[in-house]
């Protein structure tokens, strides 16, 4: 009989001719503990997802609660599942007015692909906006408004009608007429190298949209949930999207997503034809149980403001002459390195050193910081001196 080694290397379909291939025994809390007795730090949360770490308690309890219930019983918007309802209200409760209508899918590519669809069908438009080094999935249509050619170019032609700009560039967004159906948009890039841009270019943006017509889609898939030191990253930036896209730590480490919007603009959905957008797993009723437990531990534990302590925190430890620059907010931080070969190679020094360290698909320098919001402050500087001494032993 093959062992789990085996199996992954002739039967799990590979992204790439290296991966880690580190065998996981059970992951708890910060940590993550592998089949050959090692321990490390997790400083990436499964980029962005496990936010409140790993097997949370309350996400455990309530994961239980709804198995002993039921699991899947009908397609997504059929049923009245308590889970779903008592999350959506929830979840719509704590954004704006207009966020009011919750669309659930399984992931982040789903999510933007409804979006997309939803501008679509509400506004009779077919152009739409997009930025440079953006990153919102790889399926098709979600590919289709991702601005990094490199990924985008194997799988020509895609959606047509899609026109890059600039990102954070407020002259660019003369672009934008009303000919669009929407704008997506990171608030701030991760994959693109954790980019923020200006509050005034997102009010230019919402500004710009509003004056169009255009719907203006904040794909907060990364940045949602407490990540940037809000519990959505747009509150920082004075504006409201018409659209906004969501998973990753939505649920809590259980697979969820969602796009979110006006009762209006989602109706668009239910007529010419019925039916317009459907999914089968969509708000499965475990995930959305865990969801709201997690919903509820950002909130009643104020992680958000705690992903603030862990900005300061990086920014106060991590000084390092070959560190060009610590961009981003809250606990989605990237360290620009001196270049791509001592990334590479502190990276590595911090995983054979118990710290899993990240990186993101279009820079080569920068490494990824984006820990679980409630990582124990010892731990967090346990880490940091890992990266520091490896920072020093490969400089």
């Amino acid at each position: 009989m093959q062992n789990p080694q085996q199996q992954f290397a002739e039967h799990l379909a590979w992204t790439s001719d290296s991966p880690l291939g580190l065998e996981v025994d059970r992951a708890v809390g910060s940590y993550i503990y592998l089949k050959d007795g090692r321990r490390i730090i997790d400083l990436i949360s499964g980029i962005a997802v496990s936010s409140l770490g790993h097997c949370h308690p309350r996400v455990i309890e309530a994961v239980r609660r709804q198995l002993d219930k039921h699991l899947h019983v009908m397609v997504y918007g059929e049923f009245i599942q308590g889970s779903q309802s008592r999350y959506a209200a929830a979840l719509t409760k704590a954004l704006p007015d207009g966020l009011d209508v919750v669309y659930f899918t399984m992931t982040g590519t789903e999510a933007n692909e409804g979006a997309l669809k939803l501008a679509k069908k509400a506004t009779g438009r077919t152009r739409m906006v997009s930025f440079e080094n953006s990153y919102h999935g790889d399926s098709h249509g979600s590919l289709s408004v991702t601005g990094r050619e490199v990924y985008r170019n194997p799988f020509l032609p895609l959606l047509p009608e899609v026109t890059f700009l600039p990102f954070g560039d407020i002259g660019a967004l003369s672009a934008i007429d009303d000919t669009v159906a929407c704008v997506i948009t990171e608030p701030i890039q991760g994959e693109g190298g954790i980019v923020v841009p200006s509050a005034e270019w997102h009010q230019a943006l919402r500004k710009k949209c509003t004056e169009t017509g255009a719907l203006l889609i904040f794909d907060e898939i990364q940045t949602g949930f407490g990540r940037t030191g809000t519990m959505f990253a747009f509150e920082q930036f004075g504006v409201v999207p018409d659209i906004i896209t969501l998973a990753k730590a939505m649920g809590g480490g259980m697979p969820l997503g969602a796009f979110v919007s006006s009762r209006e603009t989602m109706n668009a959905f239910r007529t010419n034809p019925p039916l317009s957008h459907v999914t089968t797993f969509g708000g499965h009723p475990v995930s959305c149980a865990a969801a709201l437990a997690t919903l509820e531990v950002l909130t009643n534990e104020n992680l958000p403001a705690r992903a603030l302590k862990i900005e300061q925190q990086v920014r106060d430890t991590l000084k390092h002459p070959s560190i060009r620059e610590i961009r981003g907010k809250g606990a989605m931080l990237g360290l620009d390195l001196r270049d791509a070969e001592l990334t590479a190679k502190v990276t590595k020094t911090c995983l054979n050193d118990g710290v899993l360290l990240g990186w993101t698909l279009h820079s080569n320098s920068l490494i990824r910081i984006a820990p679980p919001l409630n990582i124990e402050e010892d731990v967090l500087n346990m880490a940091l001196r890992v990266i520091l001494m490896a920072l020093k032993e490969n400089a």
